[in-house]
Formats: structure tokens, sequence, C-alpha cells
């Protein structure tokens, strides 16, 4: 029954990454390297403002830091790292083997972690808190008001940025915060998020529609929101910025006293307010800073920082580059292969065409267009994945649009609001703001008929789909003639479907690959690594360092390997 779609097929999907969003909060706020994917998924924070210092994870995998130093929070170890949080006067980053290293003061400590592997960790005042790999939270340090005694339950993302409270984003896209509640900090609102960011007495989460809500201390206005749709906000001690979903650009709110709120305009992939200054990554990986600059937290060094972005497509590959533009190679005959101009901040390669997000948040794709698959619709958009005839995408407000194909009802997406989306041949698959997945389009082997649960991550292959559940074990569904329904056990950090395979990144940062193994796609390189997608009949990967690697196939040059690709993530 399917050799035919095998012989047909050229696999579209691709985790797109991520970006989150890319979640960078306040100072200590990270986001989990089981990222959602692109702009409103939440990405591994490679920035980080804590109270007088900054940290920030370079192309290369290893950690800068600048700023006070008095009790080593800026001397950061050797080795290469997924995420990095900077507290008041400690630091602390997962390595790329999911273990946890802290360094500076540990007076309380704060700075001793626990043994295991993680997949984010938030560094505050006194305290830290991180998620497990099976989705819960241990916290430790000063717990006079309870901020390091965590609810039970899992868990997606985290702040511990407060002075001594601490707040979580649920599976089900609710939130939790416990500890201090002085001045309202620990009471969130009902309703549905995709990021939280804890500040010094106050806090502010963005809603799944994209609009912003901020509690707690508002002495200087930093509870009180501009309007419109943000794809990430970050919590200082006494104001707020975000980046806008309309242009990328920065919008920042309250204490202004050291010109904190000063940003100095641009495109930006990350922000990270901490004390009284503030620091954003920028779409050509380099970094901007301003306000105090007593300690020099204010002036990053030179360098490209960020991680990378690749995506392999039907029978091409495309990747971010450091400086935001793109590079494809591989199959060129609709000029798949063949992107415009410009800088970019996702994108996904589909079976015969390409699109991506640009800096303004506006759509560009390129190749085969005989559906309309390559003739994205106006309006600024948070992710889009490309599919076999089809490409869908999730729009500012969090709802979805889809065009091309619809001989199966592939484009005809439901309503509701969704934080990631996957397109896969003739079906998608998309996890819906309370955690859930909602599926459509073809069905004939169960591909669009999902598991209960609440996911983190939905990867959509030819006729087959794998989720990352929200304690970070995986779960498959479809047609598994070669396996590549059959996950094995264990925690995962992030998952991608090709046609008829496989892959997924492992807490500890290794590689295993399952299904399909005819041209070796299924044989992944050893080493550690940050990124994984999965094409048709090869596979690339990104690896600790920012270089990458790519197996399998390669009739049509598509495992081209370039040394280094750094670009802007999104989450």
């Amino acid at each position: 029954m399917q050799t035919s779609y095998i012989l047909k097929k050229a696999i579209r999907f691709i985790f797109v990454l991520l970006t989150v969003l890319i979640v960078t909060a306040a100072p200590g706020d990270s986001l989990p390297v089981t990222a959602k994917a692109d702009d409103t998924w939440l990405l591994p924070e490679t920035l980080s403002a804590g109270y007088f210092h900054t940290c920030g994870i370079q192309s290369d995998g290893t950690l800068a830091c600048w700023g006070r130093n008095t009790d080593g929070q800026s001397t950061p170890p050797p080795g290469t790292f997924t995420q990095v949080s900077g507290g008041a006067y400690h630091t602390c980053a997962i390595q790329s083997d999911g273990i946890i290293a802290c360094w500076g003061s540990n007076s309380h400590g704060q700075s001793t972690p626990p043994a295991g592997t993680f997949t984010q960790v938030s560094a505050g005042h006194l305290h830290t808190c991180a998620i497990q790999s099976d989705g819960s939270l241990a916290c430790w340090g000063f717990n006079s008001d309870g901020q390091s005694t965590p609810p039970a339950g899992t868990f997606t993302q985290l702040s511990a940025a407060g002075l001594y409270h601490t707040c979580g984003l649920q599976s089900n896209g609710t939130l939790a915060c416990w500890g201090s509640n002085s001045h309202g900090q620990s009471t969130p609102p009902a309703g549905t998020f995709t990021q939280v960011s804890s500040g010094y007495f106050h806090t502010c989460g963005l809603q799944s529609d994209g609009t912003l809500a901020c509690w707690g201390d508002n002495s200087w206005g930093q509870s009180t929101p501009s309007g419109g749709q943000y794809i990430q906000v970050s919590a200082g001690w006494q104001h707020t910025c975000a980046i806008n979903s309309a242009g990328r650009h920065i919008d920042c709110w309250g204490n202004n006293d050291f010109g904190q709120l000063n940003n100095p305009g641009g495109y930006y992939t990350q922000i990270s307010a901490g004390e009284s200054h503030t620091c954003g990554l920028q779409s050509n990986g380099t970094l901007a800073c301003w306000g105090i600059d007593d300690y020099g937290q204010s002036t990053p060094p030179p360098g490209v920082f960020g991680r990378a972005q690749v995506s392999a497509g039907g029978w091409h590959t495309c990747g971010i580059q450091s400086d935001g533009t793109l590079a494809c190679w591989g199959r060129d005959d609709y000029g798949q292969s063949s992107p415009p101009t410009g800088t970019f901040t996702q994108l996904s390669a589909g079976a015969l065409h390409t699109c991506a997000i640009q800096n303004d948040c506006i759509l560009a794709c390129w190749g085969y267009d005989a559906h309309g698959q390559s003739t994205p619709p106006p309006g600024p958009h948070k992710q889009v994945s490309a599919g076999y005839y089809h490409t869908c995408a999730i729009q500012n407000d969090g709802t979805l649009v889809c065009w091309g194909d619809n001989a199966d009802n592939q484009s005809t997406p439901p309503a509701g609001t969704f934080t990631q989306l996957s397109a896969g041949d003739y079906h998608n698959c998309g996890i819906q703001s309370d955690g859930t997945l909602a599926c459509w389009g073809k069905n004939n082997v169960g591909q669009s008929t999902p598991p209960a649960g609440t996911f983190t991550l939905v990867s959509s292959g030819g006729y087959h789909n794998c989720g990352l559940q929200s304690d970070g074990t995986l779960a498959c569904w479809g047609y598994n003639n070669v396996g590549q329904s059959t996950p094995p056990a264990g925690t995962f950090t992030q998952v991608s479907s090709g046609e008829n395979h496989t892959c997924g990144l492992q807490s500890d940062g290794t590689l295993t690959c399952w299904g399909h193994n005819g041209q070796g796609q299924s044989t992944p390189p050893t080493g550690s690594f940050t990124l994984v997608s999965a094409g048709y009949s090869h596979t690339c990967a990104v690896k600790s360092d920012g270089s990458f690697l790519c197996w399998g196939d390669n009739y049509y040059g598509q495992l081209l390997q370039f040394k280094t690709f750094q670009p802007l993530i999104m989450k």
C-alpha cells in the first residue's frame, strides 16, 4: 500500500526551530532545551542577564560572561553548553550532556545542583530551579518563602528570577507560582500561556494569543505592558522588555533611571532584562546591551552568539547562517535551494519548496508552486512548516493558516490557538494551548489520530508522527512498516520525523534514530548535539560546537556540510 507513496514522496518535515521564541527572560529566566518550535516555541536560552553580570553561549557552544565577578559568577567553566541562566551572584548552565553546572556564590547552596539530566535551569536571587528530563521540577538553595519548594506535576518552562518567588509553565499551558506573594507576584491569572518570566516583585507571561499579562508590583509601571502581540517577554527588577511580533523590535516599560528601557533599535531574537540593564541577541548573532554599566555588564564581547538552525527537506537542505542569511544546497530543479536575500529567523524545508520567516515576521517561500504552496498569505507569523504540496503557519494570535494542496483537507486547519505546528506529507499535527494535540488531513494509517496527553513538541513525517511528551518520553503513531513509529525508551529533548525514519536528541545530548535505514539515514554519528532534522532519506544535526553533520542519501548533494551555522534562533 505504501510503496507508491514511498516512490512518490519527498519528506518534508523538519523540526523548525526553534524558537522560540525563544524565550529568555529576566535574570535566570531560561528556556528549556525541549523547546517548542520557533518563535512561539520555547528555545534554549543562549543569553541571560543576571543582576550585575551577563552570560551568553557563543557560536561554538562555549560560554562568555562579563560584568561583576566578585563571587566568580562571570568565570564560567570550560566545555559546551545548551542553555545558561544568570542569577544574582551565581550562574548555572546546562552542559551538552544534560548535566547542570553552577558557579559563583554558594552561600545558600544555590550553586550545588542535584545529579541527573535536565532540560532547563533558572538561577534566581539565592535559589535555583530546574526542569528534570521527566518534566518534574527540582529546586535548591534559599527557601525562606517556599521559593525552593516546587509543586508536583510536569512543566515545560520555568523562571526562578524573582527575588523570593518562582513561576513555571505547566504542561497544560497554565501557570503555577510559589514563594513570596508580597506584591501578588505569585498569583498568576487564569488562561493558557507560552512563556513566563519572574522579575524582582512582579511577573509577566506571554499568553497563547501573543498578548502579555503582568501582575505584582507596579510602582514603576513594570506590570503595565504595552499593547500588541509579542514573541518573548523578560521581567527585570523594576522594568520589563519584550520582543514584538510585528517586526521583532523591542518594547520596554517601567523604571528607566539607568537607561535600561532605551534599546538601540534593530531586529532581535532574544531579550533578557537584568537588574538595571538589558541585553538582546540581534538577528545577525551579535549582542547589544544598554542600561547601567558599572560592572561592565552592558559591554558585551564581540563575536557571534546563539545556536544553529538547519532544516532537511526532500532532497535539499537549508540553514540560517550567523549573519541571518540563508544557505541551501542539494536538489534545485524547482529553485527550492535558491533562497532569497535578506535575514531570517526560522525556516522549514519541504519536499520541493522551502519557506522561512523574515526579520519582520513576514513569510517568504520559494521552489515548486504548482499547488500554491509557495505563495504565502500576507501578515506576520510566528512559525512556518512546509509539507509536501502544502504549507501551514502559526499567526501572531496563535491561530493557524494553511495554503496549497487541500485534497485531504490538510490545508483546512482547526480553530483555536496553537504553540507549535508540524506539516507532514498530506497531514499536519499541532500542539494546542493546553498542551494537547490536534491533527488533520489524511488519516489512512492513523497519522491524524493522536494520542491523549500533553506534549511539548510534535514532528510529522511522511505518514507518521512522533511527539515529545511532558515527561520527556516519546510517543509515535501512524504508519510503522519499518519501525519508524516504535521509539526507544528514555527521555529526550527533541524529535524529528522524516519520511520513513525518525531521530531523537536524548537528554545526554547524543542521537538515536530508528526506522528505514536503506541509505544510512538512521545511523547517526557519535558526539554531542543540540538539534536534529530528519529529511526524506537523509538527516542533519547541529553539534554542540555549532558545526553540523549530515548523513544518509547524497544523490543531490544534500549532505554538503558547511563548517558552522550560528543563527538566531528561534523558540
